[in-house]
């Protein structure tokens, strides 16, 4: 019987009717992982000020406490793979939530330098995984004309993250030597809430059937659209996945798959080295060359995570009404416009680098911030999608500890002309764009697996 209710809607540009309600539900949950995400991501920028005063950082360890995360978040990645593929994307949530949940204290009562490193490289375990599956499990689930959208949902709850941990960091910013401790041990709640919600998760039928298990499949796809959604849906799944016992990461460098999956390397590792989140990241530092005192410092990672939100929203409109790939050449432009702008103004100590930097958040948030994981979620066959993913994934995060480490020393080093670098990394990227990116608005995984020759 079809579980269909009146709570599901026919969409316009569709020939299916979907529950609609059910779908925002399970991706708004599985995107909570964006959430932490967001919070660990964020959290150091506030913090910062005060663990170089207590573990006395130099721009070594200051590139070093902020990157373990990513060195964590390379492991999580492979685990996330390992664990999706074998046993399931909801149990991988699982995990990710508990990692989140126990790194947030471990960090908040860290007593020494090294201590707090090893627990942020745990609590990069737990971003990775969750970078990982959080996109995957909603694209799974999504259907095709709003898949961009629901995947976008994964970006918004990392911004609100951001934004939300930028917030408390600020409030919290006068509460002693020891604030820092309060801001990272807050994270516990938000990870306790994502670990009840996986519970209620339903499996993603797309491993459901890759694992043999049809009738589970059928009855989670009966909760998202109506019969001939799901009859559809079935038959697609299983002509993708014929003749496919096991995979393993080798296949993913086999003709099919491989240009797909270079397509995914280079969109991952432009993302990071575009270089924004040396704004994300060091944002305190960047204002403090200016002369900007430590609650300004603060006060402008609010605004950041502010206008972050604001353009994410904007992206989740127009990602599937304009399409990817626009959005990603607006997004390589712009950034290689503005950073130019911003090296003038910092080298002027102008107040006006506000406003450019902010821009440059703006301008991020709307293109390559969600659109990358949007499409690194979309172009992957079905056969070795997690295999796939996992490498992008490793990728990105590899060249996010690339940037957040070296940042300190270039700044120290170079100051304001170290945005020349990464504004010539966006011009290189937005030529790859033009050239190697193809269009996959609208269609579904399995029309993409068919039609793919990247």
């Amino acid at each position: 019987m079809n579980t269909i209710s009146n709570n599901s809607v026919r969409q316009a540009d569709s020939k299916h009717t979907y529950n609609t309600r059910y779908i925002l539900g399970i991706s708004f949950i599985s995107a909570l992982g964006g959430y932490l995400f967001g919070f660990d991501f964020a959290v150091i920028a506030g913090t910062l000020p005060f663990l170089q005063k207590h573990f006395l950082l130099d721009s070594y360890w200051e590139g070093f406490a902020t990157g373990s995360l990513a060195l964590g978040a390379i492991i999580g990645c492979i685990i996330a793979g390992t664990v999706s593929d074998k046993y399931g994307r909801k149990p991988g949530l699982l995990i990710a939530a508990a990692i989140f949940a126990l790194s947030s204290l471990a960090m908040a009562f860290s007593s020494s330098r090294n201590i707090f490193i090893g627990a942020r490289f745990c609590a990069g375990a737990g971003v990775g995984m969750a970078s990982m599956l959080s996109p995957m499990y909603i694209a799974e689930i999504s259907p095709a004309h709003i898949r961009g959208r629901m995947v976008a949902i994964n970006q918004l709850t990392i911004v609100l993250g951001i934004l939300i941990t930028n917030l408390i960091n600020y409030t919290l910013r006068n509460y002693g030597e020891d604030a820092w401790r309060w801001m990272f041990g807050l994270g516990f709640i938000p990870s306790a809430l994502f670990f009840a919600g996986a519970l209620w998760l339903p499996e993603s039928p797309r491993w459901l059937m890759k694992a043999g298990r049809d009738t589970q499949a059928t009855r989670v796809l009966k909760k998202i659209g109506d019969t001939d959604f799901v009859n559809e849906s079935i038959s697609n799944i299983a002509t993708s996945l014929k003749g496919v016992a096991t995979t393993r990461y080798a296949d993913i460098f086999k003709k099919a798959a491989l240009p797909a999956v270079l397509v995914g390397i280079g969109l991952a590792v432009f993302q990071q080295l575009c270089g924004i989140n040396t704004v994300f990241n060091y944002a305190p530092k960047i204002f403090e060359s200016i002369g900007a005192s430590q609650d300004d410092q603060l006060l402008q990672t609010v605004f950041i995570g502010g206008v972050n939100l604001a353009f994410t929203i904007l992206a989740m409109l127009l990602v599937d009404k304009l399409g990817r790939k626009p959005l990603m050449l607006i997004g390589a432009g712009g950034l290689a416009i503005a950073y130019v702008f911003t090296v003038i103004l910092l080298g002027r100590h102008s107040p006006y680098i506000s406003w450019f930097l902010l821009a440059s958040i703006g301008i991020y948030a709307m293109t390559l911030a969600p659109v990358t994981w949007v499409l690194i979620s979309e172009i992957f066959p079905n056969k070795v999608r997690s295999e796939a993913t996992t490498v992008a994934v490793l990728s990105l995060w590899t060249a996010y500890f690339i940037l957040v480490f070296t940042f300190p020393v270039l700044f120290e080093k170079l100051a304001e002309k170290s945005f020349y670098i990464y504004s010539a990394i966006c011009v290189l990227g937005f030529f790859f764009i033009r050239w190697k990116v193809k269009e996959t608005r609208g269609k579904t995984l399995e029309e993409l697996e068919k039609a793919s020759k990247w």
